[in-house]
């Protein structure tokens, strides 16, 4: 049983337990390219979540992970078959039921270690904040924590060499060979704003997309995602230290 994942403790051990930060993974499930599983996001946020958590916790830190969300925003992928879509609007009820729960209890801290690029928590946070004004909200993207060129040679966003190379790491009897994969080859927008990166307009996956793929996996290696798990993992573990011990009448210097 590891103490500091809430599926596994038990009421005994955490009835006298008092918690500061609760961290709250969040996945979604769709299809990446033809070699990995649809739930490679929520693979990748229940072990980055489960280690990070457990080097914060060695380190003292009074923390708690629940349960993974398994989907996330898909909106734009409604025509791929089976990718699972949470619009916003629910995400905002389903972090609100959450936000009373950890209130009531007297825990002040929620992060949401986001596993999904659809998934955007900064409006929603924004306007639970108002409504919780005693408690501390953060978000982090676990994907853009690391510079990726140090570990990986094609660079991509969606089952692409890191993600795959993850995945062969963590769940390496799921992955497809990758003789198999699309090349991940992304269309761009005919927009010069969208291309350039300072407009933004949701791309239609079935239009951008052959393999569902954004990104070349085909140098991906179990060592390279290894690596990088790894060193994601701790630099994850030492934000949750810092929100852990953040006081949040003394939050700036």
């Amino acid at each position: 049983m590891r103490p500091y994942i809430l599926a596994e403790t038990n009421w005994k051990a955490l009835k006298d337990e008092r918690i500061e930060l609760a961290v709250l993974p969040w996945a979604a499930t769709e299809a990446h390219n033809y070699h990995l599983p649809y739930g490679t996001d929520c693979y990748e946020a229940d072990a980055i979540a489960a280690a990070a958590g457990e080097i914060a916790w060695k380190a003292g830190a009074k923390i708690m992970i629940l349960p993974t969300v398994p989907f996330g925003v898909n909106t734009g992928q409604s025509d791929i078959y089976l990718d699972m879509n949470l619009n916003p609007s629910t995400q905002m009820a389903i972090i609100r039921d959450l936000a009373t729960v950890l209130q009531r209890q007297g825990i002040p801290k929620l992060l949401i270690l986001n596993s999904h690029g659809g998934n955007d928590f900064k409006s929603i946070l924004r306007e639970i904040g108002l409504a919780f004004p005693d408690m501390f909200f953060s978000t982090c993207n676990w994907f853009q924590a690391m510079d990726k060129t140090a570990y990986f040679e094609h660079m991509g966003d969606h089952a692409d060499e890191m993600e795959t190379s993850l995945i062969l790491h963590l769940q390496p009897h799921l992955v497809g060979p990758l003789e198999e994969a699309g090349d991940g080859a992304e269309k761009k927008s005919r927009i010069n704003a969208l291309r350039e990166g300072w407009a933004w307009a949701e791309r239609k996956w079935s239009m951008v997309t052959e393999d569902t793929g954004i990104g070349n996996p085909k140098a991906s290696s179990k060592e390279k995602g290894e690596r990088f798990f790894t060193d994601v993992t701790q630099k994850v573990a030492e934000f949750m230290i810092d929100l852990e011990k953040l006081d949040l009448a003394d939050r700036y210097e």
